[in-house]
């Protein structure tokens, strides 16, 4: 038995914890939860933060309860939301928990084979049978509307800034929430409540259901929301979330997404999002300063990731295709790349689309460069550049009389050309 606060302390994990937290779960194996949104099919790296949680508890020795939000997510959380949310049907929900215990697999031990191996839950279970009345009766009438309006979730959504009022709906949220914790821990011996901070508020009612109706103890923990220096959001990008599935979010994306943080969150994210010790971080973090030109935080934290998300393999791949924009590589090495990985690499690179009949005799590069593709400005700037030694063909430095034929397709699909270092042009032959 380790001590789990503490190691979230000293990672920058820990928010807020209620009263006798740390001393509770020094006595022996305990069991806590935490709410997984289950309105997508793949966790997102927001999710990451509360899994880490499960996962340093489940190492230091107690037992992680994974819980499935199916009721919780046909009502919709207002913590921290403008607008009430989407609701999905019970078929999607099932597709959608069956999809995120493959992921969690990942990170927590399922296996039943140890008292404290993880359990995945899905609330709708027990709250599919219960009637309105039932409810209302059994555990609304323990909680004031005047404790619920004092919620820091509620106020938000009530205030005059807010542009939407809140649903009926929306404010049993925390009734709908805190019943399950109540459940846990009459049914499971839950006795402790994890979450984003933006969820105490939430996690606290539970503990007074448990208080109130069951005459028991539960405790409350939370984690800081994860936050990026420069203000943008963490876990964001112009294509939206960064998803854990690879064909949501490819590897290569994912990859992409650690090594281009910055240093300061680098420094963050590293104690967070890997489960390297305290003295190895610290001496990372060192010899980043001594030499930050070097990435080294970066690299490692997207290494560690990359491979806890999806596999070595693809991290290896991801690597492999970061070398072939930024640092030295072949025609061979582009053609060891998927298809999908070859367009993530080049996305937004200008394309021209022409007839692989034009291969059949094959291109010249006068046509590939310019007369054909525009790439080039003129037929004469074409041969400029060619004499000058600075056009390649899929990575590899060609001269005029070169002729693109169906050997150097991709993928039986590109051709990569490049002028300079950093001027990429793809022909795709259909």
């Amino acid at each position: 038995m380790t001590n789990f606060v503490k190691e979230l302390q000293w990672r920058g994990m820990l928010h807020d914890a209620m009263p006798g937290t740390e001393e509770h779960l020094l006595e022996g194996m305990q069991s806590a939860y935490v709410g997984i949104d289950p309105t997508a099919d793949s966790l997102h790296i927001g999710h990451l933060v509360g899994v880490m949680m499960l996962r340093h508890f489940q190492l230091a020795g107690h037992k992680p309860y994974a819980l499935i939000g199916g009721a919780t997510g046909m009502i919709g959380d207002p913590s921290g939301k403008s607008a009430e949310r989407n609701l999905l049907d019970e078929k999607t929900l099932r597709h959608n928990q069956n999809a995120l215990k493959g992921q969690l697999s990942r990170f927590l031990d399922f296996s039943g084979s140890d008292d404290n191996a993880a359990v995945l839950v899905n609330n709708y279970d027990w709250m599919k049978d219960f009637s309105f009345l039932e409810f209302i009766r059994d555990v609304g009438k323990h909680i004031t509307v005047n404790y619920m309006m004092s919620k820091d979730s509620v106020k938000k959504r009530l205030s005059s800034e807010a542009k939407e009022g809140m649903s009926f709906t929306e404010f049993t949220y925390q009734l709908v929430q805190g019943y399950d914790f109540l459940h846990l821990y009459r049914e499971h011996n839950c006795s402790l409540q994890m979450g984003g901070s933006d969820q105490w508020g939430n996690i606290t009612t539970g503990t007074e259901l448990i208080r109130r109706i069951a005459g028991g103890k539960g405790y409350a923990l939370t984690c800081p929301l994860i936050t990026k220096a420069d203000g943008t959001k963490f876990g964001k990008t112009e294509g939206g979330n960064v998803w854990l599935d690879a064909e949501r979010t490819s590897p290569y994306k994912f990859y992409q997404y650690w090594l281009n943080t910055s240093d300061e969150d680098a420094d963050k994210y590293i104690k967070i999002f890997t489960f390297l010790g305290q003295q190895e971080i610290e001496d990372l973090i060192k010899q980043h300063k001594e030499a930050p030109h070097l990435r080294l935080l970066q690299k490692r934290l997207a290494d560690e990731i990359t491979v806890m998300v999806h596999s070595q393999d693809d991290l290896d791949n991801a690597v492999k295709a970061s070398e072939i924009l930024f640092g030295k590589s072949t025609a061979s090495d582009l053609k060891g790349l998927n298809e999908k990985t070859f367009l993530d690499i080049f996305d937004g690179v200008p394309q021209a689309e022409l007839s692989k009949a034009e291969l059949i005799d094959g291109l010249d590069m006068i046509a590939a460069l310019a007369a054909k593709t525009n790439f080039l400005g003129s037929n004469g700037e074409a041969r400029r550049e060619l004499k000058q030694n600075s056009i390649s063909v899929n990575k590899e430095k060609v001269k005029e009389d070169f002729l693109i034929t169906e050997d150097d397709l991709i993928n039986d699909k590109f051709v990569l050309l490049q002028r300079g270092k950093k001027n990429y042009f793809v022909l795709v032959f259909n």
